[in-house]
């Protein structure tokens, strides 16, 4: 049985590469929207194949972000549950204020109905598997409350989940129809027993999560406030600045770090949105929290590797071809 779709950049001028990329992406996972850091090169390569209702697809692409805003979440025909499961590189997803990274040994799972934001910083190679959401739902367990999180990988179910998955995706050429439909299931049961696990593990990790999506909440009602700041957090939470910091302990941001992350992405989606240019850059900034231009441009380069008016222009130029 041979993958059912394959892609690749390899054929594609180097200056198309970057649209037919784009173009792939959203039709293959239903509608996402993309870009490439900025990035001017660029090569992908997509291979799927379907394991009865389970679709797995290996990426691999230099760095790139993806998003799905809600109004393409509502617009998609199929519900899917999505596991990225890194081989090379690493993955972050962001979704309902929570936030959850991967990289070799671990996969984190989230929901195609609803929006979310994935980055991949480096280049990456991922194992991508689809799961009908509706075959997924187990009673007693609220799947939303398990979405945008770090399942695990490295032990247990979750590592026996994650062999299966790569296993199943190596040997889809060899297996008859009937035995891929079989390894479906498998999957899927495993991924269920996963889930089941994660909801009734109650430890410091996931005590440490609760936290964090506590926090993640407050910041998202309070971006656009200036005065958001470590301190008025913690007094709004009602704990201490150490718990704070702990509960982002072990990531690659600190938390003032996903606050001017999130300020950017926040930026980013309305110079996008107002690509003609309607409303001041400065005006953006400032309504998004930064009080100082010059150090959103800077922070923004950093970010995007481009200068705020660069990416509007090129927003521009884009919703114009």
């Amino acid at each position: 049985m041979a993958p059912s779709s394959i892609l690749s950049t390899d054929n594609v001028a180097p200056r198309e590469r970057a649209p037919a990329w784009r173009e792939w992406v959203f039709q293959h996972f239903g509608g996402l929207d993309s870009d490439l850091y900025g990035d001017t090169e660029f090569d992908g390569h997509m291979a799927a194949s379907h394991a009865g209702d389970v679709i797995l697809t290996k990426l691999e692409a230099n760095r790139h972000r993806v998003l799905r805003s809600p109004h393409l979440a509502r617009g998609g025909e199929t519900a899917y549950l999505k596991i990225v499961a890194p081989w090379q590189g690493s993955a972050s997803v962001e979704q309902q204020n929570r936030k959850a990274s991967a990289r070799n040994g671990g996969w984190m799972i989230y929901d195609t109905t609803a929006s979310y934001a994935i980055e991949n910083p480096e280049r990456v190679e991922h194992l991508i598997v689809m799961l009908p959401k509706d075959q997924m739902a187990e009673r007693g367990v609220r799947l939303n409350d398990l979405m945008a999180r770090h399942v695990g990988g490295a032990s247990g179910i979750s590592r026996v989940a994650l062999e299966t998955m790569r296993s199943t995706y190596q040997e889809l050429p060899h297996m008859s129809e009937q035995a891929a439909h079989g390894a479906g299931e498998l999957i899927m049961q495993l991924v269920r027993l996963s889930l089941l696990e994660l909801a009734g593990s109650e430890t410091a990790v996931t005590q440490r999560e609760a936290l964090k999506d506590r926090i993640r909440s407050h910041v998202a009602r309070h971006l656009r406030d200036p005065q958001l700041s470590i301190e008025g957090i913690a007094r709004a939470l009602n704990c201490s600045r150490r718990h704070l910091y702990n509960a982002f302990a072990g990531d690659a941001h600190t938390l003032a770090d996903y606050i001017q992350q999130q300020r950017l992405a926040a930026c980013v989606r309305e110079l996008r949105e107002d690509a003609q240019g309607h409303r001041p850059i400065t005006d953006i900034a400032l309504s998004w929290g930064f009080s100082n231009p010059s150090h959103f441009s800077r922070v923004f380069r950093d970010h995007a590797g481009m200068s705020p008016s660069e990416f509007r222009q090129r927003a521009t130029a884009l919703s114009s071809s």
